[in-house]
């Protein structure tokens, strides 16, 4: 029950703002917040529906079932602000992205742990730890982390890691047109299954992490959704810098689960802005009223 009620708490508050958010402020105008996302929604699916096995509503409810386990594991931060900020900038990013909506959008939490971690499970669930917002020094960092997890959402890294273990063939009967009657069995299969598949993916994020060559490919689409949406791509690496000198004073969290600082940023390569890029003072106020920890 106490699982229920706090993915609800999550899911709610991500639709809450998540359809009616002005980012256009964030970007610089870069970004319009006016897309019709149902029909980007629906343009995703006609395309898939050509080559994955997994839907997009059957991955909301794989990322859905990974969050609730989630936060069994770590607190959710209460504050209301925080986590209204948080969602603005991924969605600013994720707009700017090539996958900018999911089936149910892309909804984010504030975890009150001082580990430096953060999480992207399928469906687009993304949390983000107080530790981590704690080395975070300005908007257009924050754009950089949040979008490198946008890009394990957009590139389905979860996914991947999931149509390699049993939920395949599970998920093969869930689509069958004759499979419109389970017997108990088929039930029973599909639950066991469905659950098994589910802890592959949250070990695979809390404990074991994604392979190194998926954080690349992470960081390099973050970098370049978060040049896209008008913020300095550079950040991600001042930020990277950062977490080096953080690294020594104690592990955990993202330093078991990720290649070092050091090796990421010599991955990024030469990153700059786009053309017409200012740093904003607005950016600032905002960043600093926000992010108070």
């Amino acid at each position: 029950m106490k699982r229920f009620l706090l993915l609800n708490v999550l899911v709610l508050a991500g639709c809450q703002g998540f359809q009616n958010l002005d980012v256009s402020s964030m970007t610089g105008g870069r970004i319009n917040s006016n897309v019709d996302l149902t029909k980007v929604a629906k343009g995703v699916n006609q395309v898939r529906k050509g080559f994955a096995e997994i839907s997009e509503s059957e991955e909301y409810y794989i990322g859905r079932a990974v969050a609730a386990q989630v936060l069994t594991r770590y607190k959710p931060l209460n504050d209301p602000g925080l986590n209204a900020y948080a969602q603005k900038v991924t969605q600013a990013v994720a707009l700017a992205s090539d996958r900018p909506s999911t089936f149910k959008g892309y909804h984010v939490q504030v975890l009150a742990s001082d580990e430096i971690n953060a999480f992207a499970a399928p469906g687009g669930f993304i949390f983000v730890t107080k530790g981590m917002l704690e080395l975070v020094r300005s908007e257009d960092e924050l754009a950089g982390v949040l979008a490198h997890e946008v890009a394990h959402v957009a590139k389905k890294h979860g996914l991947k890691t999931i149509q390699t273990s049993r939920l395949t063939s599970a998920f093969a009967i869930l689509g069958s047109e004759a499979a419109k009657n389970y017997t108990p069995q088929q039930v029973s299969r599909l639950t066991s299954a469905f659950e098994g598949a589910v802890d592959d993916v949250v070990n695979k994020l809390v404990v074991n992490g994604y392979s190194r060559d998926k954080e690349y490919e992470a960081d390099k689409f973050g970098a370049q959704y978060a040049k896209a949406a008008n913020y300095d791509p550079g950040a991600l690496k001042a930020f990277l810098e950062r977490m080096e000198k953080a690294e020594g004073s104690g592990g955990g969290g993202m330093f078991k689960t990720h290649p070092s600082p050091s090796k990421r940023e010599a991955e990024l390569g030469a990153l700059s802005p786009a053309s017409g890029y200012k740093r904003s003072s607005e950016r600032g106020r905002r960043f600093s009223a926000a992010v108070q920890l």
